[in-house]
């Protein structure tokens, strides 16, 4: 992936579109995350940026997403990968993704409403695999959908200081971990939740 390519449709892409609530709308153009409903946020968009660059998707990648929220991450994965598997647990979320995904005229994306931590088994393995919510660790379902020479990008940790890992997986199957910063994002339910949930 080009990294300027990246850079300018990252500046051309109206981050606010992703947004509904016409409160949130005004403050789209903010480097912070900003609500979406179902207590869900979109990121921030300079860690947007910065995980897809670091996922490092081409036109040959089949590429699964773990929380496909507003869509905005969504857009910038289908725009650089061959195609793009995006799940995500609220309905409503996945329903105004996807039209508005369809708006900008993607085809390569493939919707699924379910329990992201589980992966999507039937279309693996895949090249990259992206992960918007936070794990109490790293999935073993997510590891095993890898395809070897394969990244996976995560943040791992407790409620409110996680850290973002990028997985690479090499051509015999060994995982290597390296540390791209400490983030915060919202729970990823099910199995690889938080086990306490403290404020």
């Amino acid at each position: 992936m080009d990294y300027h390519e990246l850079l300018d449709f990252y500046h051309r892409l109206d981050r606010s579109y992703f947004i509904d609530d016409e409160e949130y709308k005004k403050y789209a153009n903010l480097d912070r995350p900003l609500p979406i409903g179902y207590e869900q946020t979109i990121s921030q968009p300079s860690l947007v940026l910065k995980m897809t660059r670091e996922l490092d998707p081409d036109k040959t990648s089949r590429v699964l997403e773990i929380g496909t929220g507003s869509g905005y991450q969504t857009a910038l994965l289908a725009e650089f990968s061959h195609r793009v598997y995006t799940v995500e647990r609220i309905k409503e979320l996945s329903e105004k993704a996807k039209e508005k995904l369809d708006r900008l005229g993607y085809t390569n994306i493939r919707y699924k409403i379910g329990d992201g931590s589980e992966g999507w088994s039937e279309n693996a393995p895949y090249d990259r695999i992206i992960v918007t919510a936070a794990a109490e660790r790293i999935p073993d379902e997510l590891i095993s959908q890898l395809k070897p020479g394969g990244k996976l990008i995560i943040p791992v940790g407790p409620k409110g200081r996680q850290e973002l890992q990028l997985i690479t997986k090499d051509l015999q199957d060994k995982i290597h971990i390296a540390s791209l910063g400490k983030v915060i994002f919202v729970e990823m339910k099910g199995k690889y939740g938080w086990t306490k949930n403290v404020d």
